[in-house]
């Protein structure tokens, strides 16, 4: 089917916006030039936006093990409501995702649905820090580049050198949540003024600002590739942009509600923001912006982590961490344009993270109307999980169509 989008406005990985009718035929998006005469479907897109097709770099489903979380059908059809074309799924899943066999069970289930996934294999057996997985088998074998333990900090110093060292010889990379476990231990959310008042145990900076000195200091010594995952922290960000500027192999990321929240919406207790990093201070939440603005940060991460209602709906400190987050991700950029614009924005979902996975050319498109409003909810809801402070709510930003795998998606009709 031929369908032309009359008035679309596509920002390019160069920042360039063109204005006009573009056209999807056979299987591809093209600018449909004056002379040229069409014959087919015609949708009014004055006011939408289209980039190539989005990537996230950190996003977790439950299966196999905990399919009542998140499955992976579940988790593709979210990723296509969501506007992403790719993503990288973590391995903590019951088994973990730590050999060829429970990588290609994933790839191959997933092979029927458009979004193209990457796995992050398991670099410690069951994620427990010590002994290492069969890093080579899983690369050699089915194709693995990305390692790490995802939710859990690779916090053993000598695991983490031993990992660059053997990650060097396949060109992967290590991805890491870095704080010290120890220093967060029993924390419920941001160390600071309001965790005081609350009578909560706070995880302070500290955890996370001295594991990133300690794994910087481990891959300036190894040598290697490291991306940090959801750093959240002033000091963070610091670190980064000088380990950068010395030519250290390092590129990070940011969870797109660290910009969007406060260590102050816990006052009610709701579960919901129980989140890890934890939402910090306004201090922080700047030094991520510059970050973002200054290409210290080379990406925004959903951090989707669906919880099921018995997980998150109890007393807060018995509560488990993580939010939905992939559905509300673009209302939730919406809110951020006024500070860091869609290029910007843009950047940080298609080119940055590109970039870190060292993928190829990409020929999937997304479709949004920054300005549509819906309400998010048990009918719109595309995953099994519900865990987002604003579900219910009406949300502005929506994602209109995909282009992915040749084929032409309808979102929302």
């Amino acid at each position: 089917m031929n369908v032309l989008f009359r008035d679309l406005t596509l920002i390019t990985p160069n920042k360039e916006r063109l204005t006009g009718n573009f056209v999807f035929e056979d299987g591809k998006l093209s600018l449909l030039e004056k002379s040229q005469s069409f014959a087919g479907t015609e949708i009014n897109a004055s006011g939408w936006l289209a980039s190539s097709g989005w990537v996230d770099l950190r996003a977790s489903f439950g299966e196999p093990g905990l399919e009542y979380k998140e499955t992976i059908e579940s988790f593709c059809q979210s990723l296509v409501a969501s506007g992403f074309s790719q993503a990288v799924v973590m391995p903590n899943t019951n088994p973990v995702l730590q050999s060829k066999n429970d990588v290609d069970f994933v790839l191959n289930k997933a092979k029927r649905f458009t979004p193209e996934l990457y796995v992050q294999g398991a670099v410690t057996k069951n994620t427990a820090g010590e002994d290492l997985t069969e890093i080579l088998d899983m690369h050699y074998q089915s194709g693995v580049k990305i390692f790490g333990d995802g939710i859990v900090p690779l916090s053993n110093g000598d695991r983490f050198l031993k990992v660059l060292q053997y990650l060097q010889k396949i060109d992967g990379v290590l991805f890491d949540h870095s704080y010290d476990p120890l220093l967060a231990i029993f924390g419920q959310m941001h160390e600071g003024e309001v965790s005081t008042n609350l009578g909560m145990k706070g995880i302070p900076n500290l955890a996370e600002d001295v594991a990133i000195h300690r794994n910087l200091e481990l891959l300036r010594y190894a040598g290697g590739r490291v991306h940090f995952q959801t750093i959240s922290t002033k000091k963070g960000v610091d670190l980064i942009r000088n380990a950068k500027k010395e030519g250290l192999n390092v590129t990070c990321d940011v969870s797109i509600y660290s910009l969007i929240c406060h260590d102050s919406d816990l006052i009610e207790f709701n579960p919901n923001y129980k989140v890890k990093p934890p939402f910090r201070g306004a201090e922080d939440r700047s030094a991520l912006i510059e970050g973002l603005k200054d290409g210290t940060i080379d990406a925004l991460v959903s951090n989707h982590q669906p919880q099921d209602y018995d997980s998150k709906f109890m007393e807060f400190d018995l509560a488990e961490f993580g939010m939905a987050g992939l559905q509300t991700f673009l209302p939730a950029m919406v809110q951020l344009e006024s500070e860091l614009s869609w290029d910007v924005l843009l950047e940080k979902v298609t080119t940055g993270p590109r970039n870190v996975l060292a993928a190829g050319e990409d020929f999937s498109w997304t479709i949004f109307d920054p300005k549509t409003s819906w309400v998010y909810d048990e009918l719109s809801n595309k995953s099994l999980a519900s865990n987002n402070p604003w579900f219910g709510d009406k949300l502005t930003g929506q994602v209109k169509y995909v282009i992915q795998k040749g084929q032409l998606i309808s979102i929302n009709e």
